[in-house]
């Protein structure tokens, strides 16, 4: 197949080919160039894209919850502890298999047509009653044909569950991932401060054992840095640093509150960070320094977050506040360019998850994940700049098709893989069932 289109925006070198196109054998970029050099040496070639489309490699949600996917719209009026307490801390003791697997259908739908292709989860929740819930995430992947890295949210001081069975969720969430031709395992820990000592130490033996990387939410709120400083007498990030967290790979959500020393070590160490703007934006915990990260060669990613704190799961929402955000913050125009934006959403969020030698950018020799997005629309009729027309103008409307390896997951705003209305029509009945056992059918009664 050849992919053509007026601007093909590679994340790569060149940045930009107009009149381009590349082709694809086998799930892989095999050659990529001018679309009429391309298409005179393969004249036979099924043709994809249009002439005025724009062609980018697809999107990387590097920090996400599938198991908020029930909960949108709820608990506006908390900030970050509180929320967690009011909403996670209800919902997390009764969740199952069948919630994560309908769930995760139900944001993946919404972020493929937002042009996601690879996602980091960490699914939140605490195996009480429900057993080994975590594999419905990678079920719904797979049938939906999106990319992801997965994790499960370990925490035993809110729960009391015991380290061991804790453990054993992780080991069955990699087993799952193992036998998928499209997810990969990361150990999840939900933060330092929901963890015993004793979990979070066996927590870092599973990621050296199996040399597995990590995710963890760390620095979100200044609250969460006072707390553990006292504690331990380091930051948060201090102190994963100092048991040899980040030994491993490690992928770290928000850093909202972060000082010089905590970045160093971001950069030494080459931690990623997942920023997540709407979801900072909306528990008021704050705007993460994104400009000051990357001048230290810290890879920065975007997030969508979980639809419990987002609450939408539209990728191109995130990224373009993200841009805007930081140019807020700074009161700069120039804080924070709609090209490094894109970036950060495509490879730069391939660095950060460490998949950059297969996605995250349209080049030779590189998986077939892209996105076609259309040029023929009102809202991308006129295109002068084609990275702030991305970054600034598209929304899912514009999404006109997203392929992996390959095969077509979205074509004309829907899912090729499954029945978008049969996962609305039970993801209704789960969240009922959800919003019931957790009770949350009144919370929204508790702002007065």
């Amino acid at each position: 197949m050849l992919v053509r289109g007026k601007y093909i925006l590679t994340s790569a070198y060149p940045e930009e080919i107009r009149e381009g196109a590349f082709r694809i054998t086998d799930g892989i970029i095999s050659e990529i160039g001018k679309w009429d050099e391309l298409n005179s040496k393969f004249p036979e070639d099924t043709v994809l894209g249009g002439k005025n489309d724009i062609i980018i490699p697809g999107l990387i949600n590097v920090h996400g919850h599938f198991s908020e996917s029930l909960i949108t719209g709820i608990a506006e009026q908390y900030t970050l502890w509180e929320w967690i307490q009011a909403l996670v801390g209800r919902t997390a003791h009764v969740l199952d298999y069948e919630m994560a697997y309908f769930g995760t259908l139900l944001s993946g739908i919404q972020m493929i047509q937002s042009g996601v292709t690879l996602v980091n989860d960490m699914f939140v929740y605490d195996p009480f009653h429900a057993k080994n819930a975590t594999p419905g995430v990678v079920k719904a992947l797979e049938e939906l044909r999106l990319r992801g890295v997965v994790s499960f949210g370990a925490g035993d001081i809110r729960s009391g569950i015991s380290v061991k069975k804790l453990l054993k969720e992780h080991e069955v969430l990699a087993d799952a991932s193992g036998s998928s031709k499209l997810c990969t395992f990361s150990v999840g820990i939900a933060a330092l401060r929901v963890q015993s000592p004793k979990l979070f130490d066996e927590s870092i033996n599973f990621c050296k054992k199996g040399n597995f990387s990590a995710h963890i939410h760390l620095q979100e709120i200044r609250e969460e840095v006072t707390a553990v400083r006292n504690e331990k007498g380091l930051t948060p990030i201090q102190f994963c640093s100092k048991k040899g967290l980040f030994d491993n790979p490690t992928v770290a959500a928000h850093c909202v509150w972060i000082d010089g020393d905590d970045t160093r070590i971001l950069s030494e160490q080459s931690v990623g960070v997942a920023h997540n703007p709407i979801s900072n934006m909306i528990l008021a915990s704050g705007i993460c320094p994104v400009a000051e990260l990357r001048s230290l060669g810290v890879n920065v990613g975007i997030g969508i977050d979980g639809a419990g704190s987002n609450d939408s799961q539209d990728m191109l929402q995130s990224i373009k506040i993200t841009p805007l955000l930081q140019r807020v913050k700074k009161l700069q125009a120039t804080a924070l360019s709609s090209r490094d934006t894109f970036h950060m959403a495509t490879i730069e969020g391939a660095k950060v998850l460490g998949v950059e030698k297969d996605l995250g950018s349209l080049e030779k020799g590189k998986r077939a994940d892209f996105v076609i997005l259309d040029g023929d629309s009102p809202v991308l009729a006129n295109i002068h700049d084609p990275f702030q027309a991305v970054v600034y103008c598209a929304g899912k409307s514009e999404v006109k098709e997203v392929w992996v390896d390959g095969e077509i997951i979205l074509k004309d705003g829907k899912v090729t893989n499954v029945s978008t209305d049969e996962v609305v029509k039970h993801s209704k009945s789960q969240a009922i069932k959800l919003v019931e056992a957790a009770g949350l059918s009144n919370l929204s009664s508790l702002i007065s």
